[in-house]
């Protein structure tokens, strides 16, 4: 393959300044997933530490292989929710590497609020054992929660269900799951590790009940201490509900980790067919490329050359469908197919990217998505071309497609574009999105004018014609809400995504997530009806 010529000039001023703006985005970022990680209100972590209870960074530190990465997900879940209050939606979720084997992890936090669920704490849960499903990965999970918060009970009440289920299709597939319940599993909660293949349960802090000890004295009359209906003692020597007896959490998480070294040896379906390479370009140059003004284009050659090993790329079909880039490239050694939007899809580029996703499909290699697309062409020229059944081609080979797909938003999502490149609803195996990112059905210039020429029609038709003032406040407050709403952090407050990612942590998040897909075993594509 041969290496991208990149022709970025990093002294010029567009460089600097784009550089400059994008690394103050980035900087907000990393101060955002800093203070939602780490930074509790004193009186929540003292009542954590006299419960004799470790925070759950620190569960995690132990019970990770030293010196190896955490991908965290969506770790700003809940962000512009629950007046901010409910950092990460009360619980960590992630991949990494325990006693050499790649796993997935739930973890409560019990630093705010005690760890009770949210409505978009089982959303994120039941994320997590998606991709465990789909990727055919261990799950470690870290209990500790004091149920559903009763503000939120219908919601967690569906929500909940989902996670159960979950779980029940990975025992159903052979994955195995380990529960550490490190404090209580409270109602369905109880069902976490009551549903895994092995449980532990720290005595004296742990407990496994239906009901606690408030529900069952309001039921049934009774008084009994949490210790008494659901305690290690109980469950390990009585019920038989759980199996192992820790001492503490330390104890409980060494145990853990000897049951996940006797697991079977991974078996995956794809490998690397090289050694890794680091990028030839400087990654950090990313920031000078990408303006943090989505309506500005760029080449996204220049990003690829900057992620890839070596930066070397095969572009299949060049010069047909300019606006779509595709081709082969490496990433950590792994084979990769790339799709990289450099602007609308036309008809031509339409067709490229079912033709591209066909192809690494036949030859099995997993797909890369860039997404910077403003959607695809409208207009009746490029109906009478059938931009329409030229992109519904697009859509057809997304669902066929079988490989591995991960997508990274870079810059720009909007319209049906997002869809054909892969969006969250055509399940990619991971998403993420960079923290400059706007994406929504359309942009908000336009949703400000479309919706405010609907709105004005409705008023002329009820007798009333407003003035030049009443329709620019009217546009005005339309554009300031889809503004709110197509920003990077409104989406991953609510789960549209894995997760914000910094762009220079792109190249290593594709990274494991290649490995970790390749877990699975790819099927045969099939597709649907394609319109010629």
């Amino acid at each position: 393959m041969k290496r991208i010529d990149s022709r970025i000039d990093t002294a010029s001023e567009a460089f600097r300044r784009n550089h400059q703006a994008m690394s103050a985005i980035v900087a907000n970022f990393r101060e955002r997933m800093e203070i939602t990680r780490h930074q509790r209100p004193p009186h929540e972590i003292k009542r954590v530490r006299a419960q004799g209870k470790l925070l759950v960074r620190e569960r995690l530190d132990l019970l990770l292989d030293p010196g190896t990465p955490f991908l965290e997900f969506s770790a700003l879940a809940a962000c512009e929710d629950y007046n901010g209050e409910v950092p990460g939606a009360n619980v960590v979720t992630g991949l990494g590497v325990v006693s050499g084997r790649e796993v997935l992890i739930h973890a409560d936090d019990s630093s705010v609020k005690g760890g009770v669920w949210y409505t978009l704490t089982p959303r994120k849960l039941a994320r997590l054992l998606d991709i465990a499903l789909e990727n055919q990965l261990p799950v470690l999970h870290l209990c500790d929660s004091g149920g559903a918060f009763l503000e939120e009970l219908s919601g967690v009440y569906i929500e909940g269900g989902r996670v159960f289920r979950n779980q029940c299709l990975l025992s159903k597939a052979g994955v195995p799951q380990v529960a550490m319940v490190f404090g209580h599993c409270t109602a369905g909660g109880a069902y976490i590790p009551a549903l895994c293949d092995y449980s532990i349960i720290v005595r004296g802090t742990g407990g496994v009940f239906l009901g606690g000890p408030p529900l069952v004295k309001a039921a049934t009359g009774e008084e009994h201490t949490a210790d008494e209906i659901g305690g290690c003692d109980l469950h390990t020597q009585v019920s038989g509900t759980v199996d192992y007896p820790a001492d503490d959490e330390a104890h409980a998480i060494a145990i853990c980790r000897e049951i996940v070294a006797q697991f079977k040896p991974a078996t995956k379906s794809y490998l690397p067919e090289r050694d890794a390479e680091p990028p030839y370009y400087d990654p950090d140059e990313m920031l000078g490329i990408v303006s943090p003004d989505h309506r500005v284009q760029f080449d996204q050659r220049e990003l690829i050359a900057r992620i890839v090993d070596g930066s070397r790329f095969h572009e299949y079909q060049p010069a047909y469908g300019t606006t779509l880039v595709c081709g082969y490239a490496y990433i950590w050694g792994y084979r990769v197919g790339i799709l990289a939007n450099n602007g609308v899809l036309f008809s031509d580029s339409s067709k490229k990217a079912a033709h591209f996703i066909s192809l690494c499909n036949q030859n099995r290699t997993p797909l890369v998505f860039l997404q910077n697309t403003t959607g695809y062409m409208i207009g009746r020229s490029y109906e009478m071309e059938g931009i329409t059944k030229d992109g519904a081609k697009m859509l057809m080979a997304q669902a066929g497609s079988e490989v591995p797909k991960f997508t990274v938003i870079t810059s720009a999502a909007f319209g049906a574009g997002y869809y054909g490149m892969c969006g969250r609803a055509w399940d990619p195996r991971m998403i993420w999105a960079w923290p400059n990112v706007h994406m929504g059905v359309m942009g908000s210039d336009q949703a400000a004018n479309t919706l405010a020429d609907v709105k004005i029609a409705q008023l002329r038709r009820k007798g009333h014609t407003p003035d030049e003032a009443e329709m620019a406040q009217l546009r005005q407050r339309v554009y300031e809400k889809a503004e709110r709403e197509s920003n990077a952090y409104f989406a991953t407050s609510r789960l549209w995504d894995d997760g914000l990612l910094a762009p220079t942590d792109t190249r290593n998040a594709l990274g494991m997530a290649l490995s970790a897909a390749a877990h699975a075993p790819i099927a045969d594509p099939h597709y649907g009806i394609f319109r010629f």
